[in-house]
C-alpha cells in the first residue's frame, strides 16, 4: 500500500507516519530526508542534486523525481509514505506517472485536518530537550520544574527559531496556497480521506488504521 500524508506544519504526519512504520512495515519516503543522503552518496543522482544546492538552487520536480525512483525500486514490494511530496499539481501528475511506470499505485492520500488557531496554541508553546529530544509545552505538557527536563534532566530546553506565531502564520498561508489544488485533484481521483488531526495520537492512528484498511 502506499499513501500520501498531507497536513499543515504541526498536524502530526511525522508521528503518524512512524506509527505506519512500526504498525505495517511501511518506508516513509521523506523528500528531505532523499535529498541530503543524495547530496553524500557518490552517485550520479547524487552529484546532479549536490552541484544543484552547492549553486544555491531549487532541486527540480525531474530530480526528485529520479531518487523518488530509485527508491521505490529498492523498496521490493514494500509500501512507502508520501512525505513532503508531491507538493504542486505537476508533480501529483509526476508521481502518478512515475507510480504507473513502476507497477505501483497511490491507494490512499490522508489529509489531517486542524484548526489553524488550535495548532498556533499548540505550536508556538512547545518546546524540546536538546540532550533527549523529549517534547514539552508551556500549557498541556509542562515540565515539573521549569528549565528542567523532567526526562533526563537537562537544562538545555530549546524552542525552534521558527515556532513564533508569524512565522507559523506565514508557513500555514504557503501550505493552503499549495495543497489546496492538491486536495481538489485528489478528490477528484477518490483517493482523498479526511482525519481529524487534532484528535489525540491513538484516535488519530486508529482512523487512519481503519481507513486504510477500507482501501
Amino acid at each position: 500500500m502506499n499513501i500520501i500524508l498531507i497536513g499543515p506544519p504541526g498536524a502530526g504526519k511525522g508521528t503518524q507516519a512512524k506509527r505506519l512504520v512500526s504498525a505495517r512495515g511501511m518506508v516513509q519516503l521523506s523528500t528531505g530526508d532523499m535529498l541530503r543522503a543524495a547530496r553524500t552518496s557518490g552517485t550520479e543522482m547524487g552529484q546532479r542534486v549536490a552541484e544543484v544546492m552547492e549553486r544555491g538552487e531549487l532541486v527540480t520536480d525531474e530530480i526528485v523525481i529520479g531518487l523518488i525512483e530509485e527508491r521505490l525500486d529498492s523498496l521490493e514490494g514494500t509500501g512507502a509514505i508520501f512525505d513532503g511530496f508531491p507538493r504542486t499539481l505537476p508533480q501529483a501528475a509526476a508521481l502518478d506517472r512515475l507510480m504507473a511506470k513502476t507497477g505501483r499505485s497511490l491507494d490512499a492520500v490522508i489529509e489531517m485536518q486542524v484548526d489553524d488557531e488550535v495548532l498556533v496554541e499548540r505550536i508556538t508553546g512547545r518546546y524540546t530537550c536538546g540532550d533527549c529530544g523529549e517534547v514539552w509545552h508551556d500549557r498541556t505538557r509542562p515540565t515539573a520544574q521549569p528549565g528542567i527536563c523532567d526526562a533526563c534532566g537537562s537544562t538545555n530546553l530549546q524552542r525552534r527559531a521558527d515556532d513564533t506565531e508569524d512565522a507559523l502564520r506565514r508557513r500555514l498561508m504557503e501550505y493552503y496556497k499549495q495543497t489546496a489544488p492538491l486536495l481538489g485533484y485528489y478528490f477528484a481521483h477518490d483517493k482523498l480521506h479526511r482525519v481529524n488531526g487534532l484528535a489525540d495520537m491513538d484516535t488519530v492512528s486508529d482512523v487512519i488504521a481503519s481507513t486504510l484498511a477500507q482501501v
